[in-house]
């Protein structure tokens, strides 16, 4: 959603008075709606002509509609809706083998996913990323079949950083910039910038006077486009809230992973209550392959959602992996991720 937009509600309130169905308006055909508009026109007609001194006659309205809900109040379906959700779920094109692929947006929709966050594509040696979704039609069809499909863009990934090196790669100010000039266009907030293998800041702590100097750079851009950069670190949660620290940027926080923590021996929830609600933008909420999200004996999903309730966040939580690791093939993506997002939603959208 573009900033200044606003939301259009479809919540019904449960206490308001619905036609019934054996009443003599409902079996005419009449909607309470229909009705509220015609006594609505009455009395405005009556104020109007009482005020010229003329007598309106005619009989009143048996019972008051001021609060009888629309037609279309009438029949929604008593569910949260997902721009409503305190906890939205979402899936990476990249990992359901859809990379910047239009496919991907019907598969998000089978697999149960609220959204999707789309990578910029391959990067290798190239001065910036092969991004299709740099072509304006090519963009149009993504942005049309995801509101055709009712989802939402959550981020847009930069994952070629997780094998090139953010630290040293001379056009990185091109890279961000043209990953930020796509989120714009698709109407995203999240940019996001792994510091992957060549940026890792706990084997490499020598990068960490360019890399800083770098975060503040893109910091700069994003915050005038109105950009989070989330970068995601090897540092445990006390030296990447020191990092951000030292960028200074309120357009570069943490894109917090669950698996770093949990393969690292850390405490999960001790890590999301150091960086707190204002340091993490997004959350890659899933653990390394081998079991499912409900098998992991080592994840508890619902205390997880209870530390996040109190430290007061809210956002995205993406499912990067977590598949079987007896049945983790391209055949497999959909039956993986399903029953993951199917878990999370339960956890975190059972209100």
């Amino acid at each position: 959603m573009k900033k200044g937009e606003k939301r259009i509600s479809s919540e019904v309130k449960t206490d308001e008075p619905v036609l019934m169905m054996n009443s003599p308006e409902a079996a005419a055909g009449v909607t309470w709606a229909a009705l509220n508009r015609r006594f609505f026109l009455r009395a405005v007609l009556a104020i109007a002509m009482a005020a010229g001194g003329v007598v309106m006659t005619g009989n009143p309205p048996a019972r008051a509609e001021a609060s009888a809900p629309t037609a279309a109040a009438v029949t929604h379906e008593r569910e949260t809706p997902v721009a409503a959700q305190r906890y939205k779920i979402a899936v990476v094109d990249l990992m359901i083998l859809k990379r910047q692929k239009l496919s991907a947006l019907p598969l998000t929709k089978e697999i149960g996913a609220d959204g999707l966050e789309i990578d910029m594509g391959g990067l290798g040696q190239r001065e910036t990323f092969d991004n299709k979704l740099a072509d304006e039609a090519v963009r149009a069809q993504f942005v049309e079949q995801a509101k055709a499909l009712g989802l939402e863009f959550c981020s847009v990934a930069m994952t070629g950083f997780y094998a090139q090196s953010f630290a040293t790669r001379p056009t990185y100010e091109q890279m961000v910039g043209d990953a930020i000039d796509t989120a714009k266009a698709l109407g995203v907030k999240t940019v996001f910038l792994p510091l992957g293998v060549q940026g890792d800041l706990v084997k490499n702590p020598e990068l960490r006077p360019r890399i800083v100097e770098r975060l503040k750079v893109v910091g700069t851009m994003a915050e005038k486009a109105r950009i989070v950069i989330g970068v995601e670190t090897a540092l445990d949660a006390a030296g990447e809230a020191a990092l951000l620290d030292e960028v200074g940027s309120d357009a570069v926080k943490s894109y917090f992973n669950f698996s770093n923590a949990l393969k690292n021996g850390r405490d999960l929830h001790a890590e999301l209550r150091t960086l707190g609600k204002d340091r993490i933008c997004q959350i890659h909420a899933t653990d390394d392959d081998g079991v499912w999200l409900e098998n992991n004996p080592r994840l508890d999903l619902k205390k997880v959602k209870a530390t996040l309730d109190e430290i007061g966040w809210r956002g995205w939580l993406v499912v990067e992996r977590s598949r079987d690791k007896n049945r983790s093939g391209a055949a497999d993506v959909k039956w993986n991720y399903s029953a993951n997002v199917k878990y999370l939603k339960s956890v975190f959208q059972a209100e």
